[in-house]
């Protein structure tokens, strides 16, 4: 069903309703209106890495470790999945008329705000801090949960726009000031492609304000996503974001003004209770039915596309229950998991060899943790496997494996009645009678999240800094000191200063939070039966660089972020090793096609990203340092070389003006292609340098 006839079904339907009916349909959790043949509805679901919050699902891993995989190719696959879960559980709850929460079509994903500081708690939800990779990831798993059928297979949401990455303890009330050229350059890019190239059915506006109005009726957001890019679903706004306008932005003084700024400004959907004051709004004139009307014919447009209203139906009405953590989801899942590690550091202890190991010690309070596994925003598997059981079920038979918590995640002891530190004494007797140590460090949903509110399980919020929790810090400096070869597992979402690991253990594996399963993908990679492959999509900075950044609440984007920071990291942006041996041995470019020539120099098969980033070398408006502007995922061979066509955008060569404008940038531009980032830190700690040409490209708006 095209746009056009679910737009008129839904004008006749909501033309058949009272103005009351109609006020009570822009609520989330929408009531029946049996008159008229209509179900009730509930418009609050999530689907940010699997369904969730809504029973047995598929959990991949979390979004930034998707991310990492740098393959929008398996991303749109994943999301089809979801789709199909999210279809198969809707199908055979609806028909036992269970129509609640956590059980629509209308999936609240993806979150592609940009993760613009590491402190920020929600950053994980994120596909990390560069427009580009975001935006490309972001249409990917749009494209994956729409579907391309007669019919919405699932209606995809775009959120929180604008311009929100923290603080989460200030979301209620903060007002992000951002310049024109921050909002063009970095802010804005993907959620102008979400809607233009991918048709995201719906908007979600973010709890605070922006430049003044708050984003949930803000008119110039609205005007850029309705009037220049030609956005024609439907906007919600984020939970209980309508109340803060009197409660805590104070732009209104009561809810009735609150409905109707909202209201008259273009949002159609109330995740919330404000809206229930429509009536008197409308009855005090505050707001006209003609109003009303606008919002519901829009929402009534989406449940036509998606088939629930009507004779017609969709053609996924019959997607049964058991596609539900099928075998082939299992599978994908797995994949994931595998190709979303980062392999950050290595001196030649990984792979290990079973033969070879000994005996090896567990250590760490995430290493039989399934919380570090999920990340937030989770369904519930029906089977975990955590990193200690992984490498149990490889090394289990043959080796002796040894364990201990070591410490609780950030509190000072594991049992209350202890004294403090009470697991380390154990956990250095097993690093002692190992001969392999792997310490599983990190954090989870409890610790860098969303700040805690109905919908939201925990009272986590932002990080204050980027170390490990104390416990953590004691018990790796203990374990690092007994000297045994020691591999450092991070599971965690985001930036962590790793510098003592990275001086004295011999490798280190960032998992992210890898899936409900995800133990036994990165056993698979400690052992050597997959080679790592992910790539970071956010900087890895030492704690000592907050300083040197602008303040949490600043929304300027200077030395934020791989393409303005001036320091040296301690791990890149696009950074990852594998056990191959990848490199880029030519390069040319023509009319914006790029040929890249690879070799695998090493003995074993791998996977591995090619990158290309690009640097104005004469505009003063180009960001400081070269910019993503393409990426491959590939799988090379032990020594096979062989050709490689990317096709970089038209708008890659264009610059960003002080007020906003997208420009042709100076004409003459340095492409890098490697597998990293064309900076001094990415070759000193692989080894390998980006090649790159000079190209002349005028460029278009």
């Amino acid at each position: 069903m095209n746009r056009k006839r679910a737009r008129q079904l839904a004008e006749e339907l909501v033309g058949r309703m009272t103005v009351e009916e109609k006020a009570g349909q822009l609520r989330f959790d929408a009531p029946a209106i049996e008159r008229l043949g209509i179900p009730e509805y509930n418009w609050w679901n999530e689907a940010l890495h699997g369904v969730a919050r809504g029973g047995t699902a598929t959990v991949f891993p979390q979004a930034i470790g998707m991310a990492a995989m740098f393959d929008d190719e398996l991303l749109q696959k994943i999301a089809d999945a979801i789709s199909t879960e999210a279809r198969a559980k809707y199908n055979a709850v609806s028909a036992g008329g269970d129509r609640d929460i956590y059980h629509g079509l209308t999936m609240w994903s993806p979150n592609i705000n940009i993760f613009r500081d590491p402190r920020w708690g929600r950053g994980h939800e994120t596909y990390g801090e560069d427009p580009y990779l975001t935006a490309r990831l972001g249409k990917a798993f749009v494209r994956g949960l729409q579907g391309d059928g007669e019919t919405l297979k699932t209606a995809a949401c775009a959120k929180h726009f604008a311009v929100h990455s923290g603080p989460e303890a200030l979301r209620h009330t903060f007002n992000a000031e951002a310049s024109e050229k921050d909002m063009e350059e970095t802010y804005l890019p993907a959620f102008r492609e979400l809607v233009r190239e991918a048709d995201v059915e719906a908007v979600m506006g973010a709890y605070n304000r922006t430049n003044g109005e708050p984003c949930c009726a803000n008119p110039d957001l609205m005007k850029r996503l309705r009037s220049d890019w030609g956005f024609e679903g439907h906007f919600v706004s984020d939970c209980w974001a309508i109340r803060d306008f009197h409660e805590n932005h104070k732009v209104t003084s009561i809810p009735e003004e609150s409905v109707t700024k909202a209201l008259k400004a273009g949002c159609d959907l109330n995740c919330g209770c404000t809206y229930k004051f429509i009536m008197h709004a409308y009855e005090l004139g505050m707001i006209d039915e003609e109003d009303i009307t606008r919002c519901a014919v829009r929402l009534f447009t989406t449940r036509f596309l998606l088939g629930t209203l009507g004779d017609e139906g969709s053609e996924y009405d019959a997607i049964p229950y058991t596609a539900v953590e099928c075998r082939e989801h299992l599978e994908l899942t797995h994949r994931a998991a595998l190709e979303s590690c980062v392999l950050l550091k290595n001196d030649g202890l990984l792979p290990l060899d079973p033969a070879k190991c000994g005996t090896i010690g567990v250590i760490g309070p995430n290493a039989n943790s399934r919380s570090a596994l999920i990340g937030n925003y989770h369904g519930t598997a029906s089977r975990y496997v955590t990193v200690l059981e992984g490498i149990q079920n490889i090394a289990g038979e043959t080796n002796r494996v040894l364990y201990s918590q070591g410490c609780d995640l950030s509190k000072d002891r594991v049992e209350p009645l202890a004294q403090t530190n009470d697991r380390l004494a154990e956990a250095a007797a097993v690093a002692k009678n190992s001969d392999t140590v792997i310490l599983v460090l990190g954090l989870d949903e409890t610790l860098e999240g969303e700040e805690g509110d109905t919908g939201n399980a925990y009272f986590s919020g932002d990080k204050e800094n980027l170390l490990l929790p104390e416990p953590q810090r004691i018990l790796m400096k203990k374990i690092l000191s007994i000297g045994k070869p020691t591999i450092v597992i991070l599971m965690a979402g985001s930036s962590i200063d790793l510098q003592e690991a990275q001086d004295k253990a011999g490798a280190i594996l960032l998992t992210w939070y890898p899936g409900a399963s995800g133990g036994q993908a990165v056993a698979e990679l400690l052992f050597g039966r997959e080679s790592p492959s992910g790539k970071l999509p956010v900087t890895f900075y030492h704690n000592e660089a907050l300083a040197d950044m602008p303040s949490f609440t600043d929304y300027s984007m200077a030395n934020r972020t791989y393409r303005y920071y001036a320091g040296e990291p301690l791990y890149p942006f696009g950074y990852g090793l594998t056990y191959g041996d990848c490199t880029v041995t030519g390069l040319a470019a023509e009319d914006g096609q790029v040929t890249v020539r690879v070799r695998n120099n090493g003995c074993r098969d791998t996977a591995d990203v090619i990158e290309l980033y690009l640097k104005d070398l004469d505009s003063p408006l180009a960001p400081p340092n070269p910019v993503l502007c393409g990426f491959q995922r590939i799988r090379l061979a032990a020594g096979e070389e062989k050709d490689v066509t990317l096709v970089l955008r038209a708008d890659a060569f264009t610059v960003v003006s002080e007020d906003g404008e997208r420009i042709p940038g100076s004409g003459r531009w340095q492409l890098y292609a490697g597998f990293g980032a064309p900076d001094s830190r990415t070759e000193e700690l692989s080894g390998r340098h980006a090649l790159s040409v000079i190209i002349e490209n005028k460029g278009t708006r």
